[in-house]
């Protein structure tokens, strides 16, 4: 009745591979990807805002290309960061400094330290 809280545990599939180097079809049976198709969460909801009227071909196209326009300039301006000081790794793991994050802090600056070409 929207009156409270509500808790949604939703579970989905990763359709693509992990990396462009990896190949599901070592891994997966074809049909265990062909029955998660038929459940894709993305292509459920557009399926449903066409049949239901919510929404035409011309409306989801223009999300789309509005979607893809933002990516773009999301990925174009990360590119654009200034690379982080590698040391600021280490910074908010925990709420409060541990001597194990600073073991690992002070190696991976000696490990860090062993090429010349890294700037610190």
């Amino acid at each position: 009745s929207g009156q409270g809280p509500t808790l949604v545990e939703a579970f989905t599939y990763r359709m693509g591979a992990h990396t462009t180097t990896d190949d599901p079809g070592r891994y997966r049976p074809r049909a265990e990807t062909e029955a998660w198709l038929l459940k894709d969460p993305v292509e459920r909801v557009r399926t449903h805002l066409l049949a239901s009227g919510a929404a035409d071909e011309t409306f989801l196209a223009e999300v789309e290309a509005e979607a893809e326009r933002i990516g773009t300039d999301l990925r174009v301006r990360c590119r654009e960061l200034p690379d982080p000081d590698l040391d600021e790794l280490w910074d908010n793991v925990y709420a409060a400094g541990h001597p194990l994050v600073e073991e690992e802090r002070a190696a991976f600056a000696a490990y860090l330290a062993s090429f010349e070409d890294v700037p610190r």
